[in-house]
């Protein structure tokens, strides 16, 4: 008799199980963050705005960074040789996204693909350490080679 009983118990906790479950990533590309210009500048696309803090994986080119370790770096749609920070967010160019890091990390080749995974994060943000001002961002990211 404590089988019927143990299978009921698995049924109603069913769903609590996959409510627990985390939202997996979903693949965003740098196309999709933007939906067109107006006076005020760039505009998030509603699809970008769907997914901020939402996990997001990006594909894209490690920028050089600033130093050899580093908990950041910036995603380009193409290679750079040079980091693309600029100094204010009306600058921003929008075909790049600040990888924040979980741990430290060593720089890949400019030109070497990598797929980016983290929290995503859209507005404008100046982070207090560097000074520097992003409009998207992935958080606690981590990164394979492509």
């Amino acid at each position: 008799m404590a089988r019927p009983r143990l299978l009921r118990r698995a049924l109603l906790a069913a769903p609590l199980l996959v409510a627990g479950r985390a939202r997996a990533a979903e693949r965003l590309r740098f196309d999709d963050l933007y939906s067109g210009w107006s006076v005020t500048g760039l505009r998030f696309s509603e699809r970008a705005q769907a997914l901020a803090g939402h996990p997001a994986t990006m594909a894209g080119f490690m920028a050089p960074p600033l130093k050899a370790e580093a908990d950041f770096f910036v995603l380009t749609r193409e290679p750079l040789s040079m980091c693309p920070f600029c100094s204010s967010d009306a600058e921003w160019p929008p075909d790049i996204v600040v990888a924040y890091l979980r741990h430290d990390a060593q720089p890949t080749a400019p030109n070497e693909v990598i797929e980016v995974t983290g929290q995503f994060e859209l507005g404008s943000w100046t982070d207090p350490a560097t000074g520097f001002v992003s409009q998207a961002r992935l958080r606690s990211a981590s990164f394979r080679r492509g």
